[in-house]
This record gives structure tokens, sequence and C-alpha cells, in this order.
């Protein structure tokens, strides 16, 4: 509170004359009040203010204490001025307490000279002043950062052994680490040490838990943390939901993501930049634009500004939509709003033109964001090299590649690894393994993608045995192979009808723990069906050569015996069939509307005792919806909320507009009731199913029906989602005049 200190010591200079006794009051400022008003300027960094007060001190006769010095040490500090710090420290009479030595060993960690800081710890015992609780947690953090684990793990011990009681600040400290080293269990056992002694942990430690889980796709554990939380009667800050929404957005779970914006709500926090930006970054992500955008027109109701992270989310959703025209409109219109177009913003929309082929649009507008003075940074030029090879230009890229130091910019380790692509075309190996040579010298790891493109040119020739040689390169390295490198080897070994080794690279995969992918599967029943079809003397159309076969056409004409056949070669094998091999062939089976099947693998997968993920079901769901199979496709909702699954608003959407279609209200209106128990956000329910389900298909009456429901049951709606679903009403009742 600044400023009323300022007007209350400015009161007691008014009662006193200045301070001098010339006034008519009897409190004067003592060394107390003038310590504590130098103090607070220091701590704002506000250190020619702090030397005026230091200038009254002496003046009234006073002399600087140790309070005085250890001011003045943090002041310098907080302004990086550390040097000075120094000299202010030097210059103390001797009997320093720990305040100035750990103010100073705190500004000497954050200027990164923590081998100083450790020396001055050193001198602080030589001269019988001990460590304080803070200087060791400073310490600790310091070490934390610069990697030296084995350290700072060593201080925490000695710390607990000198007597010195860690506190909350110190454990946090330990679990920040660990949680930004993945190593989440050793977090929560500090976490725990930290209840057992009867410390109540602040907000801190529970997001940090949380951020480390939400990293890595852990989003049980998280959720699991903020019940936790909830429980201890901490409760969640807006970081805490970010970091969750986060999570969510990261594994593309969208509607758990929008419900957090609810219990934000309820929790009467509101949303910030960061919260809608995630949230839009996400949404555009996953293709789902119409909600992105709505999501847009909320923040901007809600007083924030849109910024150039918010466009280039819809730049880049709009350019993978192919829609390159849309998002060149979006940078045209940035001007309008005050937005400066950065790096991220133009990047997006470049590979939009490499990736629709309009490489003479992209370098016009290369040209266009040198001019802006907006520099180009690696991941930029890489997306032009790219884009210029892909096109032919070859010898154009080889040039922007020796132009990228003209932009303080070096070839990076994805700048390589598009020319050893490029080069492998033609299946030059000679000069692949120059440019592998080259990035060795660089200083670059080669990684997955670099020896991906060694393995595609091998197995494309049927040279397996110098692929296979790859491979045990790339394990001895530790590098983690990927499925694509596992479907590249399973579809050369059946393409030179090598069922077995196939199978045997299926195997592989089971082993490493690596989950074979959708295509992994196609492929395999692929060769199946070459095989059965080989062995009946007829032959099936299918390019052999290439992995990305036509699925569709895979899974348009794989009967339930080639499954079969599947089941009893994985078995053969070692490969029991699992929850992500039903899961990877019922979507390949939804996909094509083969659902007679795909509920077949469900019965199977149910008789064999494994329970449907909710990936599974929602794949059901969704074909049941599109294919008009409504029956099905309420008893399938009513297994998944028996499950604790959630439906996507998607299927809900067509599920209650079939209902309504049908005739059926009274089942339209519990299916809608039961969504409003999920959970999810309101404004999202409001856009899909009133106004972009019921209102769009002519439902006007049964979409007010609805929208009274939600509000009986609680449900707040945004007031720019009421003006976008009245809006919508309206037009169509027009329309119906």
């Amino acid at each position: 509170m600044i400023e009323e200190m300022i007007s209350l010591f400015k009161e007691m200079l008014d009662d006193n004359g200045d301070g001098t006794g010339n006034g008519n009051g009897d409190v004067f400022p003592n060394l107390i009040t003038l310590n504590t008003m130098l103090n607070s300027y220091c701590k704002l960094g506000s250190m020619s203010v702090a030397r005026l007060f230091f200038t009254r001190l002496l003046r009234c006769g006073f002399c600087p204490d140790s309070f005085t010095y250890a001011s003045f040490i943090l002041g310098y500090c907080r302004n990086k001025a550390v040097d000075r710090a120094y000299s202010v420290f030097r210059a103390m009479p001797q009997g320093r307490n720990a305040v100035p030595y750990t103010n100073l060993i705190h500004g000497l960690c954050e200027a990164g000279r923590l081998d100083d800081a450790l020396n001055l710890c050193s001198q602080m015992r030589e001269d019988g002043c001990f460590p304080t609780v803070r200087t060791y947690t400073v310490l600790i953090g310091a070490l934390c950062e610069s990697g030296k684990e084995v350290e700072a793990l060593s201080l925490f011990g000695e710390m607990v052994e000198r007597g010195c009681e860690p506190n909350v600040y110190t454990y946090t400290v330990l679990i920040d680490y660990f949680c930004k080293q993945s190593r989440m269990e050793e977090a929560v056992e500090m976490l725990n040490k930290m209840i057992e002694k009867g410390m109540a942990p602040s907000i801190v430690p529970y997001n940090a838990l949380i951020g480390g889980y939400c990293k890595q796709g852990m989003m049980e554990d998280a959720m699991g943390v903020l019940g936790l939380m909830e429980s201890k009667k901490v409760c969640p800050n807006v970081r805490t939901y970010n970091e969750l929404i986060c999570g969510f957005c990261e594994g593309k779970s969208m509607d758990r993501a929008m419900a957090l914006l609810n219990k934000m709500v309820e929790n009467k926090l509101s949303p910030n930049v960061i919260t809608y930006n995630t949230l839009i970054h996400g949404l555009c992500k996953t293709g789902v634009v119409d909600s992105a955008s709505r999501l847009f027109h909320l923040m901007i109701k809600d007083g924030f500004s849109p910024d150039e992270w918010t466009f280039s989310a819809f730049i880049g959703c709009f350019c993978r939509m192919g829609r390159v025209g849309e998002a060149h409109q979006i940078l045209e219109s940035l001007k309008e709003k005050n937005v400066k177009a950065n790096g991220h913003v133009y990047t997006a929309l470049l590979e939009g033109y490499c990736k629709s082929g309009k490489i003479e649009d992209a370098l016009l507008l290369f040209k266009r964001m040198l001019a802006e003075e907006c520099l180009p940074n690696s991941v930029t030029l890489n997306v032009l090299i790219d884009g210029l090879r892909k096109e032919g230009k070859m010898q154009d890229a080889m040039l922007l590649v020796e132009d990228m130091g003209k932009f303080g910019v070096k070839p990076t380790l994805h700048t390589y690894t598009i020319l050893v692509e490029e080069v492998l075309k033609e299946f030059n190996f000679d000069r692949a393994n120059e440019i592998l040579n080259q990035i060795s010298s660089s200083g670059y790891q080669p990684n997955v993608v670099t020896y991906t493109a060694f393995i595609k040119a091998y197995c494309s020739q049927g040279r397996l045995e110098e692929a296979e040689e790859m491979v045990v390169k790339i394990k001895n390295e530790g590098i983690l192979l990927d499925p694509f490198i596992y479907n590249l080897l399973i579809n050369a070994y059946g393409c030179m009808g090598l069922l077995d080794s196939a199978f045997g690279v299926l195997k592989r995969m089971f082993d490493t723990c690596s989950e074979p992918s959708y295509q992994t599967y196609s492929i395999l029943m692929k060769h199946l069906m070459i095989e059965k079809h080989k062995e009946g003397g007829s032959h099936v159309g299918l390019d052999l050569s290439n992995v990305s076969v036509n699925n569709a056409y895979i899974w348009n004409n794989i009967d339930f015996e080639i499954t079969t056949m599947l089941f009893e070669k994985m078995e053969a094998f070692g490969c029991v069939p699992n929850l992500n091999t039903y899961s990877k062939l019922i979507k390949g089976f939804c996909k094509v509307g083969r659902l007679d099947i795909a509920f077949s693998l469900y019965h199977h997968m149910r008789g064999s005792g494994i329970s449907p993920s909710e990936s599974i079901h929602n794949s059901l769901l969704s074909s049941c919806c599109k294919l008009g199979m409504f029956v099905e496709a309420v008893t399938l909702l009513d297994s998944m909320m028996e499950c604790g699954h959630l439906a996507h608003l998607e299927s809900y959407k067509l599920l209650i507009c079939g209902l309504f279609e049908q005739m059926d209200k009274e089942k339209a209106e519990a299916v809608f009731h039961s969504l409003l128990r999920c959970g999810y956000n309101y404004d999202e329910v409001a856009w899909k199913i009133l106004i972009d389900g019921l209102a769009r298909s002519g439902y006007v009456d049964q979409c007010t029906e609805l929208l009274s429901l939600m509000k009986k049951n609680g449900c707040r709606l945004h007031s720019e989602t009421c003006s976008m679903l009245m809006q919508e009403l309206n037009r169509v009742e027009e329309n119906d005049c």
C-alpha cells in the first residue's frame, strides 16, 4: 500500500515541521520510520528515492544499521546491479546477520553467478552466521535451475542435518524441479512430506504438479490434484485452470477443456487472454473453427483484445483446411485491428501457401515480411525451403539455405533433414550420408525423422537388410522408433511376400510398447487380403509400393474373416489384441460406415474382458448418428454415461435433431437433459445444439424449449451467446415468413 504509506509519512512530517522538531506535534520520524521508507523503495527498485531517505537518515543524526545495509543490498540486486550490492555488503561493519548475506546470495543466483553465491555461503559460515531456511531455499532453487540436482539435494540434506527445518517454499522449489523433469512420483512424495509435517502447501506446488501431469498428457492425474486441492480447501486460481485447459487442448479433448470455463465461473474466476488464446488454438487445431470464432467474440465482449497469437491460430486453421484466401484476408485485416503481424502469423500463412502449391504467393509474402522488418527465424525459412524443394525448385531452396546466415540464422537439424529427404528421393545414398556427417559436424544429433528418410528409401528399393541396420543404429543412439518406421518395414516385408516377417515387426512394436497406429493395422489387413485373394487365384488392384494406400478401399473391402485372420496371426506371434487394437479397427470401420463389423468387434472386445474406451464409444456413436441409427445411438449413449465417458457435442447435435425429426420429442428432451448433467461448457452447448443444430434445422419452438430447460437447470449463458442465438432464431423465422 505504497500510496497510503507515502501519505501517512507526509502527514507525519507536516505535523512535525519536516521532522526537524519545528512543528507543533511530538511524533518524529525515527530510525525505524526512515528504514521502513528506505526499505520499501529498495523493494520497488527505486534506488534514487531510497538514497534520498538515506541522506535524511544521516541528516537526522542516525547511524545506518544492518537493516539499512540489507535494504540497499536488496534494492541493488533487484536492479541487477549485483556489483554495487557487493560494494554495500563490503562496507557493512562487522557483525552482519543472515539477511544481507541472503539478499546478496539471492542477487548473485539471479545474475547467474552461482559459484560466487556458494562461496559467499561458505564465508557466511566462517563469520559465524548460519544460513537460514531462506538462504538454503535460494541456493537449492538456483542449483536446480542449473541442472545441479546432486548438489541441490545434498544441500537439502545438510539443511535438515543442521536442524534448519525446510519450509513450504523449500519443498515447493523441489516439487517444481521434479515436475519440470517429469519425475512426478518424486514430486508427489515431496508434497506428501509437506503434508505429513503439518505444513499447509500454498497453491504453487499444486499448480506445479498439475502442470507436470498436463505436460505428460496424464490428465486424470492432473484432475486428481485439482480434487486434492479442493479437499484441502486450497482454492484454484486462473493459472490452475489455464494449465488444465492447456493439457486438455494438447490431448485434443476440447469438450473437457471448454467445460473448465464453467468451473472457472462457478469459482468466481475470470478467464484471461491466455485462457481464451489457449482454447482458440485448441479449437482451431481440431478444426472446430465455428466454436473458435464464437469464443473469439466472447473474448472481445469480455474486454480482451485479440493479439497476434489469436489471429495466428485462425490463419493456421484456415490454411490446414485449404482456405488460404480466408487466411490471407485475416492478415490484411490486422492493421485495422492495430495488431502487428509477427513471425508466427507470417509463418502460418507461408506454410499454407506452400502446402497449397502456391510457392510464388509464398515468396511474395516472404518479401513483404522482410519489408515490414519482421525477421524470419529458422522455422520460417525451413517452411520456405521445404516448399521450394517440393515444387521442384531445389536450386532456389539451396540458395535460401546459403542465405540463412544473412538473417542471423544457422541451418537447423530440420533444414538438413529436408535436404536428406530430397537427395534420397533419387536414392543418392552417398550424398545423403555426406549430409548426415555434416549434421554431426554442426553439433546436431540426427533424429528419428532424419533416419526415417533412409529407412523409407531402403524399403522402397527392397533393401531390407540395410533398413534393419539403420533401425539398429537408431536404437543404439537411444532414439525411440515411431510407428511410421515400423509401418514402413511391415509394408516392405508384406510387399515381398514375407508376411511372417511383417508380423515379426508388429511383435517388436508390442515389445517396445510402441502402439500400432490405425495405418499399421490397415497395412497388415491389406496384405492379409492380398494373401487371401492370391490363394483364391484373384488379384487385388492395390499399389503395393506405397505405405499410404487407399485406406477407404481397404476398409470397405475387408470382411470379418480378414479381422479373424489378423487376430489369429497376432496371437501366433505373441501380440494379443488389446484395447488399442480394437480401438484402431473399430475407428477404421466406422470411418467408412461399416457398423456391422464395428459392432461385432465391439461385442468381441467386451466378451474378451476389455472395457471400451471413450474414443471407441465416440467412434461408434458418431457413425450411428450419421447413419440415422438413433435407437442404437441412445443405447450407446447410456452405456457411455455408465462408464463416465463424454460423448462429442457433434453427436449430441445429430442425435437430438434426429429424434425431433422422428417426432420423438420426449426422448430428444431426455437426451438433452442428460447432456446438461455432463458438465459441458454451457455456451458451447448453445452454439452446437441450439444454434447449429435445432435453429438451423428450422426447429425454432424446440430450440426455445431447450433454452428454457437450460435456464431452469441454472446454466448461465454469456450475453454474447444469447445475442447469437436470438439473431439465429430471428433469421430462421424471417426466412419462414
